[in-house]
């Protein structure tokens, strides 16, 4: 096993890498962090994911002097959120060698960022507007920079930061090392490479070496109305010792939270406008396992240094491959297996499908599990709860007086059953299941039957009513029952426990540019 102490770097950063939960070192922090401590300019090709904020992160810290209260590294980065987070990882990591590091980016009051320029900086992360702000107005001073970073460099042309960046650049002392990141080389950033760089080395990481195949991976059809009844059942039929749940949004993280801490679950929420103290207590709490699930953005989770988490639970789907492989790396560290679950609603069944293609990689579908199924999987915690009471010393002398009462009129298995469905029978959530009732449509039996406004006038034949309903819906092609197709309408059928699926899924649609409208159908005339 390969290991950070190997790069001979300063016991303060290797403590606060081993503060990050780094165990080894990921294919590109390998082979870039010895070329940047020799001074020499890089290009690293390598998608978010692949562990190369830390890759560019760690030598650039470990060649900070801290007694110098000037800037000496400057980082570029697309986005206030990707600034924030590099930020927020290269201070965890320097927080012990004393290193400071400071986000700039629009949107964030210009006085406080030249009052925190003013008190000495050694870090300075932002987005190329911004910082070309500061420089003319004099309240950025470049000229002692030795290491500058671009990162995400396409995603930078791509937003038309060609023009900020080369300004920036003239800013900068001659020599300099300069350190480029893309996920792909256009010939644009070749030809800015070619211009500002002294002899490159070339450091390629793959798409496939970002996944963990060490964690397994599925997802659930939900509906949106029953998402958080359905994730409830999914949490009481799986062995978790403890998950970080992802959100989109900040307010999604804080009703996620409430909502469980509601219905008796141990939650706690994560996200950035939360007061440091409060963020620093949720965190402790999960480290000790007074919590046992953490429901969080994207933003917020950058970092955690949790080793056990058992699942990662994908609440709400991320937006693209790369944030998927982020979230689902923060469980099977270490060499452990973990599970990343994802809830998938009908809109989300293509964002799904693109996340799969990026990963090179199915995810296995599994069904909500059933009332039934959960009450078998609690049973034996409700045994156990009681047998615990049992031999508890409690005083049960109240209890006994109504026990004996009771058990005059009725038998004392009558009474015990009675008593158990008082205390457990509200754990069991009864709406995750459709809450849809399509009637009699005339189906055949276990199948609902659909109209679709659609037939052989939109030039649709039954190969792509199939097609259309197995890549939106996400279900097999093999579950789509008899279809009729006419001149201006069809019927299909599918089977009744993904037919409410299908339903949100297909309608509005389009399928040959022609707007789908599905409808259950009416019973068919049997006289």
């Amino acid at each position: 096993m390969k290991r950070f102490d190997m790069f001979d770097l300063d016991p303060a950063i290797l403590r606060g890498i081993a503060d990050m939960g780094f165990e080894e070192p990921s294919p590109i922090q390998e082979e870039c962090i010895p070329l940047v401590l020799r001074g020499e300019d890089v290009i690293g090709q390598a998608q978010t994911g692949t562990g190369k904020t830390a890759a560019f992160g760690i030598p650039v810290l470990e060649r900070i002097d801290p007694r110098r209260r000037e800037v000496q590294s400057l980082i570029l980065a697309p986005t206030r959120e990707l600034a924030i987070q590099i930020s927020e990882e290269m201070r965890k990591i320097g927080r012990l060698k004393r290193v400071r590091t400071l986000p700039i980016y629009g949107g964030q009051s210009i006085g406080r960022q030249i009052k925190a320029l003013q008190q000495g900086v050694h870090v300075v992360i932002g987005t190329p507007g911004r910082i070309l702000d500061h420089l003319r107005r004099g309240t950025l001073n470049l000229s002692r920079v030795e290491i500058m970073v671009l990162d995400e460099a396409d995603e930078m042309l791509d937003m038309g930061f060609i023009d900020d960046i080369e300004a920036v650049m003239k800013y900068l002392p001659e020599h300099r090392q300069l350190l480029l990141f893309s996920a792909t080389m256009p010939p644009a950033i070749r030809q800015l490479a070619k211009k500002y760089m002294r002899k490159p080395r070339y450091v390629t990481v793959s798409r496939g070496e970002v996944t963990v195949p060490v964690i397994e991976q599925v997802y659930y059809r939900v509906l949106e109305s029953n998402k958080l009844e359905a994730l409830c059942r999914i949490l009481d039929s799986e062995d978790i010792d403890l998950a970080i749940l992802f959100c989109r949004t900040k307010k999604g993280v804080d009703e996620l939270a409430e909502a469980l801490q509601a219905r008796g679950y141990l939650a706690g929420g994560l996200h950035g406008d939360l007061p440091q103290q409060q963020r620093d207590r949720v965190m402790s709490a999960f480290r000790k396992k007074e919590i046992e699930l953490l429901v969080a953005t994207d933003v917020a989770a950058r970092g955690i240094d949790v080793g056990n988490v058992s699942h990662v639970i994908n609440y709400d789907i991320p937006q693209d491959t790369e944030s998927y492989v982020h979230r689902i790396g923060r469980t099977g560290r270490a060499g452990r297996t973990g599970v990343a679950l994802t809830l998938v609603t009908p809109r989300e069944m293509k964002q799904l499908r693109s996340i799969e293609e990026g990963i090179h990689q199915r995810l296995e579908l599994r069904e909500v599990p059933s009332l039934e199924e959960v009450a078998e999987k609690q049973q034996q915690a409700w045994i156990a709860q009681v047998e615990e009471t049992i031999r508890s010393e409690k005083d049960f002398s109240l209890f006994r007086e109504m026990v004996r009462e009771l058990t005059a009129r009725h038998s004392p298995e009558t009474v015990a059953v009675a008593a158990l469905y008082l205390a457990f029978a509200d754990r069991l959530t009864e709406s995750a299941d459709s809450a849809y009732d399509f009637g009699e449509t005339g189906a055949a039996p276990g199948m609902v039957r659909f109209f679709v406004n659609l037939g052989r006038n939109a030039n649709i034949g039954p190969q792509e009513l199939v097609k259309m309903i197995s890549e939106q819906a996400g279900i097999s092609a093999k579950q789509v029952g008899r279809i009729n197709i006419y001149d201006r309408f069809s019927f299909v059928e599918v089977p009744k426990e993904v037919a409410p699926f299908v339903f949100e899924a297909l309608r509005q649609s389009k399928i040959n540019g022609a707007r789908v409208n599905l409808e259950p159908a009416r019973p068919r005339n049997r006289s």
